[in-house]
């Protein structure tokens, strides 16, 4: 089956038989030189050249907990979190922030539509208890790319700490973590790098790290500090999903050889190849091409063709896309590139496309 959807996505073979290395406990020396080699992978491939000055903090869940774990770690006593919100992923940071009633006003902004700097300098500058701002690098929602650099920028200036919710974006957009000032960005192993689901982690600055461990733990589970020793060594105080660090390792091996630049100019090229065949489909997309990611592209629903049709038809035919989600659930459908998938996988899935269109 080819997973057009961002997440769970299809791996190579290599990495699939990477799960049936031999089981180890995670108290042992076996694991703690396997967490070892894949933080050192992952600083490799996302802070090339600054490797000192960043952990790589990895946990067993979802994205969402990387993304959770971020944002209840990094506020001290009294200070709030601003949230940029223009999707379903932007949503949930608020929804986090909220729970434990830690935000400021949100900056809420159409899900087309980037978040604007300017009213974010502004928004800093009248609610000096903001403490950290959040933002989703690829809203997957739409397949949105928001401007990191700009917003960065902004924060920066503003003496604020920066969080990246990166988790569909790491791998298959450009980057620069270090350059922007970027105190935290939280990825996972099962989008862009290709591995399996289960496996997250924070990619967090050391200066900040020490910072953090005066703030107050609002979960056991998901406090960053708890992974680290004091000699910014990670540890695992919970018990991992052993296998699948095994196969995020290979992943990150794949990722390595490949190179994170090749491999983004790769997702970009099957991007493109989707995109100017689905316009000649007459396939409307939702984005502006300024405004699209390298890995999802999210059209609107030919008329009279609902999207339990389209999706079932072509699942007939072994593909997977993927509904809108929230308001534009009945509207749209995406389809993802990510993933070890390959030139004529993706020129079959566009003929089963115009298949099904054409006895629409």
């Amino acid at each position: 089956m080819m997973l057009l959807n961002p997440g769970p996505v299809n791996v190579s073979d290599r990495v699939r038989q990477a799960l049936l290395r031999q089981d180890i406990c995670h108290r042992e020396s076996e694991f703690s030189e396997l967490l070892a080699g894949i933080q050192s992978k992952l600083l490799k491939a996302f802070v090339p050249g600054a490797e000192a000055d960043y952990v790589a903090v990895l946990i067993t869940g979802s994205g969402t907990s990387a993304v959770e774990a971020a944002v209840l770690s990094s506020l001290p006593h009294g200070k709030r979190m601003l949230v940029l919100n223009n999707g379903v992923y932007g949503e949930r940071m608020s929804q986090m922030v909220g729970i434990h009633r830690l935000g400021a006003s949100e900056l809420k902004f159409e899900w087309t539509v980037t978040p604007d700097p300017e009213r974010l300098r502004l928004a800093l500058r009248q609610h000096p208890e903001v403490h950290a701002v959040a933002m989703v690098h690829h809203e997957t929602t739409t397949g949105l790319i928001n401007p990191v650099k700009a917003i960065a920028e902004v924060v920066d200036s503003q003496n604020r700490v920066f969080i990246l919710d990166a988790v569909s974006a790491l791998g298959g957009e450009p980057l620069d973590i270090a350059g922007n000032h970027i105190y935290m960005v939280g990825g996972t192993a099962g989008k862009c790098i290709q591995g399996f689901p289960g496996v997250s982690f924070v990619l967090l600055r050391r200066g900040f790290l020490e910072r953090m461990r005066a703030y107050p733990k609002r979960s056991w589970y998901l406090h960053l500090t708890h992974y680290v020793n004091d000699q910014g060594q990670g540890i695992i105080p919970f018990t991992p999903a052993v296998q699948v660090y095994y196969a995020f390792d290979e992943a990150l091996n794949e990722l390595l050889e490949e190179g994170v630049a090749k491999r983004i100019q790769r997702y970009k090229k099957m991007a493109t190849l989707i995109r100017e065949r689905m316009a000649k489909l007459g396939m409307k997309a939702v984005l502006t091409p300024d405004r699209q990611s390298n890995t999802i592209t999210a059209y609107y629903l030919p008329e009279g063709l609902s999207y339990q049709t389209l999706h079932d038809q072509l699942k007939a035919q072994g593909y997977v896309i993927y509904a809108g989600q929230g308001n534009l659930e009945n509207k749209i459908f995406r389809v993802a590139n990510m993933g070890a998938l390959t030139e004529a996988q993706f020129t079959a899935f566009l003929d089963a496309v115009e298949r099904v269109c054409a006895s629409a």
